[in-house]
């Protein structure tokens, strides 16, 4: 379902990308689920979907914790890279989360802000429908991890250079049009190249509404990876607990 014009579809797929980001925290990831799955009191052996996997460093803990997991994501050079750590309990496949899945899962895990990227509200809710239809039943869970929009315009850093392996990432960010948009000039030792990101202003009053209209519940809200209580002014995520 993906086109030319969806901006994660080309920079997602890029090695630029990958060492952008090749900072991000294990520790705090495998916290994060350590905290999450303990919470949620997932057995071990359900059956769990890493939507918008990545390279796979959820998928990859979540399994060595005893889970049956799937981890899915539109990048082929992702999924290319998780599949090595694939294993009878553990598999990858490349998925557009706009596309229904064809299996049921205890729990459906769409984390890291892998959310809000459409312009179209009716693609996102077409997300949360997929997500529905993909639980087993009344009893499975889905967690959607998205940004705390408001502290994150307040704080918004609006020009920033981050110097990686020789590479230089010149970012630019501002609201625009209901969106976050971060511009990434990326500048090599030959060449020079345009990317962007572009993430929807979902407060949580707004995807609230996305909720209501799928007929997805709200169980519970955390605002950060140790499971504190959400404050709109000053916690830094929106972890949505949600059920059928």
């Amino acid at each position: 379902m993906n086109t030319s014009t969806d901006w994660f579809a080309s920079w997602f797929d890029t090695d630029f990308y990958h060492i952008l980001y090749k900072h991000r925290d294990d520790k705090e990831a495998q916290a994060f689920m350590s905290n999450l799955v303990a919470f949620l009191a997932l057995k071990k052996g359900s059956k769990i979907l890493d939507l918008a996997c990545g390279k796979g460093r959820h998928s990859v803990f979540l399994n060595s914790l005893g889970y049956d997991v799937v981890g899915a994501d539109l990048s082929q050079n992702s999924i290319e890279y998780a599949s090595q750590f694939k294993n009878k309990t553990l598999h990858f496949i490349q998925h557009d989360m706009r596309d229904a899945f064809n299996v049921k899962y205890d729990a459906i895990l769409n984390l890291f802000t892998s959310f809000g990227y459409f312009v179209d509200d009716s693609e996102d809710i077409n997300v949360l429908k997929n997500i529905k239809k993909g639980l087993k039943n009344e009893n499975s869970i889905a967690v959607i991890d998205f940004i705390n929009i408001k502290k994150a315009i307040k704080n918004l850093v609006k020009k920033e250079t981050i110097e990686r392996d020789d590479i230089t990432f010149n970012i630019t960010r501002k609201v625009e049009n209901g969106f976050i948009i971060k511009n990434i000039e990326v500048v090599t030792k030959n060449d020079t190249f345009n990317y962007f990101e572009r993430v929807k202003c979902l407060d949580f009053d707004k995807i609230k509404t996305y909720l209501d209209v799928v007929g997805l519940k709200l169980k519970t809200v955390f605002g950060d990876y140790d499971l504190q209580d959400f404050d709109e002014e000053n916690s830094n995520r929106l972890l949505l607990i949600i059920s059928k």
